[in-house]
């Protein structure tokens, strides 16, 4: 008995500073709250006050189930969502805090120059400026209009981002195209990432956009779940199982789909680089998990390539398709792919295109040092959140990678990044649409 409290001493400490912290925050935040309904009637007052209390504790309760492991109180698509509003809620707050912590840095700053120089603090009198409201009232309607907007943004990303799928159709350029293929119509789906799906119905209008499209030929560049095999389930199985393509299905692993990012119960630990794992380090489970993974794949009739080749002919002229497995240029993701034996009997092939998921993969080893004319990668989502309009196009992560979305053309080589048709962590999109890729070549 004593030895079993003992053991939960960690979590506790996890649990009680987590807490903590979004105590704080929330503290802090409530003082923007406080200042504006100073003014108020007693009743609203205080029933805004409550609201906003009530609330977060909410949230609170909520998190204390997840870290305590009692989420499957609660079905999964109303977890997945109310996951999504305390992010939307938690960085509504953070950014709440800016205009308020910059304004008590300057308070403590002139109080400290005050002090110094021995002259009476000069602040500007909060309560008779001569504006039309109190500079400290003025802070407080920046930093609530900021949450207010941040919270509002994210949460339609939510609840209508995330399976706001675009067509994105691209005329891919190669350079010696034999001509059997030109007009290839290639459909090209990325990061599902089942295990993040709340709305079976949005997703399967997805997949229909996909199938009204009548691809000749469909690559998915990994990622099909977030951890496990059983994220996807028989309904998703039979869901995506309905696609087809004249000239096939064809598909690899992103670095999800290993289960390097669950915590096996028989799991040995890795001392080292994780990028040096290979596939002698998984466990018993975690192998049996990837062995599943892999013959869902093919159950649904995809055609998994796992540092493999496949010849595709079409109109009396061949293409050489070959699929590495993951391969993470950057030094957190393992290395499972191998592209040398994934070319082997195809290296002197004219015509090569490359599915690889991660696209960093394609500077580190296929950029200037094949003929490979084409890869087709995903793995970065755009960060679920940017900006893209027809002459623009921004995201956080093009400071991660630099090629992140979209055609990307080196002379005769050209790199394709799906935005993804999923979302990972923050169950939505805002900005950056889930995308269905029809890539024609020309």
């Amino acid at each position: 008995m004593f030895q079993s409290v003992i053991s939960l001493i960690p979590m506790l400490l996890r649990v009680f500073l987590a807490i903590s912290l979004v105590v704080l925050f929330d503290l802090y935040a409530y003082q923007a709250i406080r200042t504006l309904t100073a003014d108020l009637s007693s009743g609203l007052r205080r029933g805004i006050r409550i609201t906003y209390w009530v609330i977060n504790i909410s949230f609170y309760v909520f998190g204390i189930l997840g870290m305590a492991g009692y989420h499957g109180m609660i079905e999964k698509n109303i977890r997945t969502v109310i996951s999504g509003m305390f992010f939307a809620l938690f960085l509504a707050k953070v950014l709440m805090m800016i205009p308020m912590l910059m304004e008590d840095i300057y308070r403590i700053f002139n109080g400290i120059i005050s002090w110094i120089s021995g002259k009476k603090d000069n602040q500007v009198d909060d309560s008779n400026t001569g504006f039309l409201v109190s500079r400290k009232k003025f802070i407080s309607q920046v930093s609530i209009g900021l949450g207010g907007l941040s919270f509002a943004s994210l949460t339609y990303g939510v609840v209508r981002g995330a399976h706001n799928y675009k067509i994105h159709r691209v005329d891919v350029p190669i350079s010696g195209l034999p001509p059997g293929f030109k007009g290839l119509r290639i459909g090209h789906l990325s990061d599902i990432h089942s295990g993040s799906f709340w709305d079976k119905d949005a997703v399967e209008k997805g997949v229909e956009k996909l199938i009204k499209e009548k691809p000749d030929i469909i690559f998915f560049t990994g990622d099909l779940v977030n951890n496990i095999s059983e994220e996807m389930n028989e309904d998703y199985m039979e869901l995506f199982g309905r696609l087809k393509a004249p000239m096939g299905i064809y598909s690899i692993l992103g670095n999800h789909d290993y289960g390097d990012y669950h915590n096996w119960p028989d799991k040995v630990e890795f001392k080292g680089n994780s990028s040096q794992k290979d596939k002698s380090h998984m466990s018993p489970m975690q192998k049996a998990n990837l062995e599943n993974l892999i013959n869902k794949h093919k159950q649904m009739g995809w055609d998994i390539l796992l540092n493999e080749n496949r010849i595709i002919s079409r109109g009396g002229d061949s293409m050489a398709l070959i699929g590495v497995e993951n391969y993470g240029a950057r030094g957190r993701f393992a290395k499972y792919g191998n592209l040398d034996e994934a070319l082997e009997g195809v290296s002197d092939h004219p015509f090569k295109i490359l599915l690889s998921h991660d696209p960093s993969h394609f500077e580190s080893q296929v950029l200037n040092k094949t003929n490979i004319a084409l890869t087709l990668s995903g793995h970065t989502h755009g960060a679920q959140f940017g900006i893209e309009t027809a002459g623009f196009k921004w995201s956080p992560v093009k400071y991660m990678y630099k090629q992140w979305a979209g055609l990307y053309t080196f002379n005769e080589q050209q790199l394709y990044v799906n935005r993804g048709f999923g979302y990972l962590g923050y169950p939505g999109r805002l900005g950056i649409r889930p995308e269905i890729g029809i890539l024609t070549l020309v």
